[in-house]
Parts: C-alpha cells; structure tokens; sequence
C-alpha cells in the first residue's frame, strides 16, 4: 500500500481484526455484486469505500423513478440509466481507486459460472427466487462463498452458505423450487431496512474476505423492523439438497 491507501483506510487498519494484512486482502479481492437495486447499493457503496479492489456489477435493469427512495447509488439525473453503469459512477466518485467491471444484461448459465469462479465472495442482492437459485448453484459449483440478503415490506435476512465448509447448507436447503416471489412493487418496503440488509451483507463480505470473527454460516438472522427485533435461525444441511448434497468441500 502507498501512502495515501494508509491514510485512507486507518480507520480500518487500527483494527487488529483487520490490520495492513486484512486491508491488502481486500485490496486483492474481487467480489461479484448481483443487483444495484436497495440491497446492492449499501452493499457496493460500503464495499467499495472499505477498498475491496475489484468490484463486478451486474445488473441488467435500468433506474426508475420508484427506485429512488430506497436505492442509494442512483440519483434523479441517472433515470433511464443501466443501474450497474448508475452505481459505477457513485463508486467512482466515492473511491476512484477500485476497479469497477460492469455487466449490463442478464447472466445467462454459462457466463454467470464464469464470473462466479473468477470472485472471491459473491454477494446475491436479486429480488427473485429463480435467479437466487441459479447463484446459488453456481457458488456450490464453484465453491465460492455466497452472500445472501433480502428485504421486503418491514422485514429483513442475511445468510452466508460457504461450500467450503463441509456442514455449511447452501440456498437451496433452506427454501424449495416453488417459493412464491414477494415483490417490493407489489408488497412495498420501507427505505432503511434494505440500508440494514444491504450493510450487514458488505460486513459478511469483509469477514469473508479478512477471515475473521464468526461469518454466519449456518445461520440465519432475521429483522422485524417494527418492533427492531433480530432473531437468529440454525440452518442444518439438508442431506438429500438436489444441490449441495453430493458436493465435497474444497
């Protein structure tokens, strides 16, 4: 690290968790973000911010006017704009030393095995279960640790799956083939809570990517912004997954 990277991220570095080693993980890492939209921008704002050195956007949507209550990275001037080319101008402006890649359609089964192994963590910020689980197989392919988050009207969740740990379960585990999408057009959600989701998937990344604390695989938390309760779910492997089952551990 030069100079200005110290000054820039000491805040950080004071942390024995983190130190000059953490901080020059980050800096080598590579992270695929899929969705710019509430949950992807906290999640690219702070990653980008903490100095992961190589961030992959992909996002094939463009911002519309509703967008704008809850998705941070976008502005009324950048309506009409692909939404991960909109975030990669916020990360530029915020820290124009991250190399920002940007994927501007939709990730069909080949190219998205192709970007998944290629990254360090993968942070899932999609809003539908198809798409969630066609991430997830590909990280359990791969053995790429996922990041996992999701928002809608007041309540919130954040998972880690790890196939590189041997009882971590991975997407498919905890939720079926034929789960029903919930959509913030139809459903609605309040602003903040994807901040929440969206912050706390960034923090999971950066433990990920430090290797340290206690990730939360295995695990997963669950917020009723109402009443602002966390409740914490054990999440077992799911012996018969049509997915992760038959996977050994890297």
């Amino acid at each position: 690290m030069n100079d200005e990277q110290l000054l820039r991220y000491s805040r950080q570095i004071m942390l024995p968790d983190v130190d000059i080693d953490g901080q020059e993980k980050l800096l080598a890492a590579r992270v695929l973000i899929i969705g710019l939209g509430g949950l992807g921008s906290p999640v690219s704002m702070y990653l980008a911010a903490a100095g992961v050195g190589h961030l992959v956007l992909a996002d094939f949507d463009s911002v519309d006017l509703t967008n704008l209550q809850r998705q941070i990275a976008h502005t009324g001037a950048r309506i009409g704009m692909n939404k991960s080319a909109s975030a990669a101008q916020a990360l530029r402006e915020l820290n124009p030393e991250v190399r920002i890649e940007c994927i501007e359609q939709v990730l069909d089964a080949d190219n998205l095995a192709g970007q998944v192994k290629r990254a360090d963590v993968v942070v899932d910020c999609t809003d539908n279960f198809a798409t969630r689980f066609a991430i997830n197989a590909a990280c359990v392919a791969a053995g790429v640790p996922l990041v996992s988050g999701a928002a809608i009207r007041l309540e919130g969740q954040v998972a880690v799956f790890d196939p590189r740990q041997q009882n971590s379960p991975c997407y498919r585990c905890l939720y079926e083939d034929d789960t029903d999408d919930l959509t913030c057009a139809a459903n609605g959600v309040l602003a903040p809570l994807v901040g929440v989701i969206g912050s706390m998937q960034a923090l999971e990344t950066i433990k990920l990517i430090c290797g340290f604390g206690t990730s939360l695989a295995g695990r997963l938390l669950l917020l009723d912004a109402r009443h602002s309760q966390w409740r914490e779910m054990k999440l077992p492997k799911d012996p018969e997954c049509p997915v992760c089952s038959q996977r050994k551990p890297v």
